[in-house]
């Protein structure tokens, strides 16, 4: 699983809220909702919120994997 919990800690780090994201045109409402719900997102999304944060991929998505079956 992906989360981007790590994006609003970022933004907070960075001086930058999701208003900012959608007034600067970075992403929609739409895909920030997505975001919050935890949906997939396009790569190009991830590339284009890396380019504003000037931050890694992995300042703001952690991937945990899914259990297993038979863990469940």
């Amino acid at each position: 699983m992906i989360s981007f919990d790590k994006l609003f800690v970022t933004l907070t780090r960075k001086h930058k809220t999701t208003t900012n994201l959608i007034k600067d045109r970075i992403v929609g409402g739409g895909t920030l909702q997505r975001i919050r719900d935890g949906q997939s997102i396009s790569t190009d999304t991830i590339n284009v919120i890396c380019n504003y944060l000037n931050c890694r991929p992995g300042d703001i998505m952690t991937y945990t994997p899914d259990a297993k079956e038979d863990d469940k």
